[in-house]
C-alpha cells in the first residue's frame, strides 16, 4: 500500500460507513484492518453524495458501504 499524503493508493480496498441525519450525513473510510483512514461531513444534497462518492473513493477502491437509515434519512444517499 502507498500513502499518498493523508490518501492511499486505489490498490487498497476500503468500507465506507454512513451515520444519516437530516440535514448532514457524516461518513467513514475504514481500511481492511478496520484502521479509520479519515471521517467527514457532508450535506444531504445531490452534491452532497457525489463529493461523498468522489472523497470515498480517494482512500481506494470501494468495497463495502453500510449506510444507517435506509428506509429514511439514508434513503437518498443510496439512491445516488
Amino acid at each position: 500500500m502507498q500513502q499518498v499524503g493523508d490518501r492511499v493508493s486505489e490498490e487498497q480496498d476500503v468500507t465506507v460507513g454512513v451515520d444519516t441525519h437530516k440535514g448532514i450525513h457524516v461518513a467513514a473510510v475504514l481500511d481492511q484492518a478496520a484502521r479509520v483512514l479519515g471521517n467527514r461531513s457532508l450535506p444531504t444534497t445531490m452534491r452532497g453524495y457525489a463529493q461523498l462518492a468522489t472523497w470515498a473513493e480517494s482512500f481506494g477502491r470501494v468495497v463495502k458501504v453500510g449506510v444507517e437509515g435506509t428506509g429514511s434519512y439514508g434513503a437518498g444517499c443510496c439512491g445516488s
